[in-house]
């Protein structure tokens, strides 16, 4: 995510209680995601969970820019 968009969401959490949890949720995600880019070899249970959190940081992701468009539609 670019600065200007982690800035706008820095301001919107407070007012808006869903892209304060798809914020959260894509906080931990990245954390979750970290762990395993640090590993040389992932078995396949590790794999099947990386592909599986990727999925939902997209997910998450996609929500969060829907927000945003709304917003930024609604100030213009």
């Amino acid at each position: 995510m670019e600065q200007h968009e982690v800035e706008l969401i820095t301001q919107l959490v407070a007012q808006n209680e869903e892209l304060a949890t798809l914020w959260n949720e894509h906080q931990e995600y990245e954390k979750q995601l970290a762990r395993f880019e640090g590993k040389p070899y992932l078995s396949p249970a590790e794999d099947a969970e990386l592909k599986l959190l990727k999925k939902k940081k997209l997910a998450g992701k996609t929500k969060i820019q829907f927000i945003l468009d709304e917003h930024r539609k609604s100030e213009a």
